[in-house]
């Protein structure tokens, strides 16, 4: 492993005592020294996995992150780029010895580059305004639209502006037969369920789902009409700011509502809305299939066979941060003749990671074909997956390829085959 001063060639001379973030650069430093420098972390790394590049590593950006913090290299576009690479899978954490708190680290480094650079956060607009998000991509899926905005001479006019690759990774909103509402009938107990940005219009399936599971068990559930972002994107960007400020009309719209619980579909948000959004109040963020799995009435819940082959995917957020797919994995063995393959854990990250594939086309599109093909490897009949951006990137990924295969939520699954 090279010093952290022989990764890059730029130097600073000023004096980080007299920083307006020294407590931030503290910080940086006391992380960065718990990094052994042992090497656990590269097997799992997608970014290393694609490169083989030690700057694309965990302990490598550790060790970039420690050098612009001392003061002994300044930023540049090529550390700020390998930084801005990593994916923030946190796979390097779950393989850790030495427990180096790596998520922690990134957001901090990622936020001191911040007070120098004039990069704009992605989707900034659309984030801080859900309902035109939501409206937007409705018009954009409108028959016949979507054909012609996604035709080559369109995406050709668009290049220049960059906007090609959204365009042909535009998710497609799935159908759904009853939508989602709030139940009023006398329940077990009153839920909340995050409905979030981008999901409460691409995964509108399966918060339809989600309700008609909860209201089989009992449950009224709760969607107050407020919520909107949770402010991951931000958080990743190290915009601690922004996420608060995305994040604030969620935390108020649930606490308005009474509730003491929030259900989560979408595991990319879960973390955010633990650690951030809800922190410091009474409500109690739940992953919904830890949730449903731990309910006690679970198996009143009678599910009509399905004679297939399904393949899952574990999200990188799923599998690091919300910890429930071994709750997936049982949930879905409820199914009868259902025959559950696992995908292959490395690479765990499908390359979506929030907003990363737009940003980074060359290493999501690379780590979405080893996905695809492991996927193809195992003949499915559908691939399953607990996290939007990941059902969006694999979708698109498999109709570029002009494969027909259903790419479905656990709960949409599950309530699909509901029987009661």
């Amino acid at each position: 492993m090279m010093h952290a001063s022989r990764l890059s060639g730029d130097r600073a001379g000023a004096d980080p005592a007299c920083d307006p973030g020294r407590d931030a650069r503290a910080r940086i430093v006391e992380l960065a020294d718990q990094c052994v420098k042992c090497g656990l972390c590269l097997p799992v790394c997608p970014t290393y996995r694609v490169g083989r590049n030690e700057a694309e590593s965990p302990r490598g950006r550790i060790a970039f992150a420690q050098a612009l913090a001392t003061g002994q290299i300044a930023a540049s576009p090529t550390v700020e780029q390998h930084l801005d690479q990593c994916l923030a899978c946190m796979s390097c954490e779950r393989v850790c010895p030495s427990q180096v708190r790596y998520g922690e680290l990134i957001v901090a480094t990622r936020g001191l580059l911040r007070a120098t650079s004039t990069k704009p956060l992605r989707l900034a607009f659309w984030l801080r305004h859900p309902r035109l998000l939501r409206a937007a991509l409705h018009f954009a899926n409108l028959p016949g639209l979507r054909n012609c905005i996604q035709s080559s001479i369109v995406q050709a006019a668009l290049r220049p502006l960059r906007l090609d690759r959204l365009v042909r990774e535009l998710p497609r909103l799935p159908r759904v037969i009853a939508r989602a509402r709030a139940t009023t009938a006398v329940s077990r107990g009153r839920v909340g369920l995050f409905l979030g940005c981008i999901a409460a219009a691409a995964d509108r399936d399966v918060h339809a789902a989600a309700v008609r599971l909860l209201a089989t068990l009992g449950y009224e559930t709760v969607l107050p009409r407020g919520q909107a972002c949770c402010g991951a994107l931000a958080v990743h960007a190290g915009d601690l700011e922004s996420a608060d400020a995305l994040g604030t009309p969620t935390r108020q719209a649930f606490i308005d509502a009474g509730v003491d619980t929030v259900l989560v579909s979408a595991s990319g948000c879960f973390g955010t809305l633990r650690d951030r959004t809800f922190a410091g109040t009474k409500i109690r963020v739940r992953e919904i299939h830890e949730f449903l799995d731990g309910d006690t009435r679970i198996g009143e819940l009678k599910f009509r066979p399905l004679a297939q082959r399904a393949a899952v995917h574990t999200p990188c957020t799923q599998a690091n941060i919300a910890h429930a797919d071994a709750a997936i994995q049982r949930l879905l063995a409820r199914i009868p003749q259902m025959e559950i393959v696992a995908l292959p854990t490395e690479p765990q990250c499908c390359g979506a990671a929030g907003d990363y594939f737009l940003r980074h086309a060359d290493i999501a599109d690379a780590l979405r074909t080893e996905k695809l093909d492991q996927t193809a490897a195992l003949t499915p009949d559908l691939l399953v997956t607990s996290n939007v951006g990941c059902r969006i990137f694999l979708d698109n990924g498999l109709r570029q390829r002009g494969v027909a295969l259903p790419v479905i939520h656990p709960i949409a699954l599950l309530a699909q085959q509901l029987e009661n």
